[in-house]
């Protein structure tokens, strides 16, 4: 009888013990997710500040004789230098900057292998091609070449400034991110911060955009999957967080997702945070 007593009470504390450890994740998450939203805040006010000084930059390759296609390498050259002496585009995170006809051909990218070059950007992008007539764009779609994760699907955030040359516009300067390589810069803010806690848990971060999710492209897809299932988007509510206690693969998961409307109307935050 007291051995029976003892495993029932052994079960319920350890019941009560991964609740309240997954309650705690769920907590934590949600606080870590706040920050995440203002780092990604902080990422797209660089670019829409940034951008238009690079533009001005890339203005002296179009009062040349020879266009710009006729010299590529001078056009990645002038991209390096355009990143160089803006500060916003220096610290940006984008993971290309390019630039582009006004038909929305790239000519260059400033990636030492260049998938880009030669390839349109307005079937990925149609909103893009409004900074033709002058106006600054973001805009989000899916261009295979601007992928970071091989293999597997990615998007991809963008935005263009015209390059103005007499106050009419010559060329797009274009940059942005792909969802995979966002999250995992968001993943690595993530695990810095809870480095500093007395038990490191284990974090993952996603990025839920319209009805996909993108990790970082070594995280867990089952984790991606789980998410997906919650349908977040659905049951955000303003500023206020989406929670959910998770079991994935065994493990218990606090699930925490915030809206980032700076990277879209239909983006948001997924923290997924267990204690270890």
């Amino acid at each position: 009888m007291r051995r029976a007593l003892f495993s029932v009470a052994l079960g319920l504390l350890l019941t009560a013990s991964c609740a309240k450890s997954s309650k705690l994740s769920v907590q934590k998450g949600s606080e870590l997710a706040g920050e995440l939203k203002k780092a990604a805040d902080s990422d797209v006010q660089e670019v829409r500040r940034g951008l238009p000084e690079g533009a001005k930059q890339l203005a002296a390759l179009y009062r040349r004789e020879a266009p710009p296609q006729d010299d590529v390498k001078q056009v990645r050259d002038a991209l390096e230098r355009a990143r160089n002496k803006v500060q916003d585009l220096r610290v940006a995170k984008s993971t290309f900057f390019a630039l582009a006809d006004l038909d929305g051909t790239v000519i260059r990218n400033d990636r030492e292998q260049d998938q880009m070059a030669g390839k349109g950007l307005f079937k990925a992008f149609p909103e893009l091609r409004k900074a033709t007539s002058g106006a600054y764009v973001e805009t989000r779609g899916v261009m295979p070449e601007a992928a970071e994760r091989r293999g597997a699907p990615d998007g991809q955030w963008v935005s263009a400034q015209p390059v103005l040359v007499d106050g009419k516009p010559r060329g797009l300067y274009v940059t942005g991110w792909s969802w995979s390589a966002y999250a995992y810069r968001l993943e690595n803010a993530a695990r810095s911060v809870v480095r500093s806690e007395s038990k490191e848990p284990l974090v993952y971060v996603y990025l839920v955009v319209g009805d996909a999710v993108y990790g970082a492209p070594t995280s867990p897809d089952v984790n991606a999957n789980a998410i997906q299932e919650q349908k977040p988007l659905d049951k955000l509510q303003g500023d206020a967080p989406f929670t959910a206690e998770l079991e994935i693969t065994g493990r218990d998961f606090g699930l925490a997702v915030r809206a980032a409307p700076a990277l879209g109307s239909d983006v948001a935050i997924a923290v997924l945070r267990s204690e270890t």
